[in-house]
């Protein structure tokens, strides 16, 4: 007797859409909503979740509205005629909420699916050191060095006579090196670098890349 075996569906992932002149928090979120599906993270908020959210910024005038459906999120600035919920983060601590006003599933949903799981801090290094090889003047050598209580551990990576260090903890330099921090915030956090003033314009220009997708 022969027997059949039927192959599980091929799962379409959810596609992430923002504006072709996308403003930063518009990149920033559909960056951080890509991540969240390449890591296979709150896919049950991205693929079943509808409606919209508003995301205003709690220290600028930034704004954008996403809005879930059919399988697809859409990232896009200003606000639309109607809404669900608008919530107002501080995106300098990863997308923290400080007020919600609306549907209060939805907005937990998008909170939850924008607070991207911490990598471990060396892997985050060295996605980075791939994602920045194209920016101009790049550093040769990327060196982090991890510090806390269980001491000082320090990865390298590239070659050549041009090199560039970080120094924080694990959490500082995988927020960093994921593009959930901007370095200059890191820095006034106590991040530490060591490097010419060059290398820091292009390493601030490195951040943005993987902080913006630009």
């Amino acid at each position: 007797m022969e027997t059949t075996t039927l192959a599980a569906p091929a799962v379409t992932p959810v596609r992430v859409t923002i504006d072709d002149d996308a403003t930063p928090i518009v990149r920033l979120i559909g960056r951080t909503l890509r991540d969240a599906v390449r890591l296979d993270h709150a896919t049950d908020v991205l693929e079943q979740t509808s409606g919209s959210v508003v995301v205003r910024s709690h220290s600028t005038p930034q704004v954008a509205t996403v809005t879930f459906g059919d399988g697809a999120v859409t990232v896009t600035g200003g606000v639309p005629v109607s809404t669900d919920v608008t919530i107002t983060v501080d995106l300098d601590t990863r997308f923290a909420i400080v007020t919600s006003v609306g549907d209060a599933q939805l907005a937990d949903g998008l909170a939850r699916a924008l607070r991207l799981p911490t990598p471990d801090w060396r892997d985050a290094a060295g996605r980075f050191f791939e994602l920045t090889r194209a920016v101009k003047g790049i550093p040769d050598v990327l060196v982090a060095v991890a510090t806390g209580p269980g001491g000082r551990e320090e990865v390298t990576f590239g070659t050549g006579a041009d090199t560039y260090r970080l120094v924080g903890t694990p959490d500082a330099l995988a927020g960093v090196f994921t593009g959930a921090d901007f370095l200059f915030t890191a820095l006034e956090r106590g991040l530490r670098v060591q490097g010419t003033l060059a290398q820091l314009s292009t390493m601030t220009a490195a951040s943005w890349k993987v902080r913006y997708d630009v």
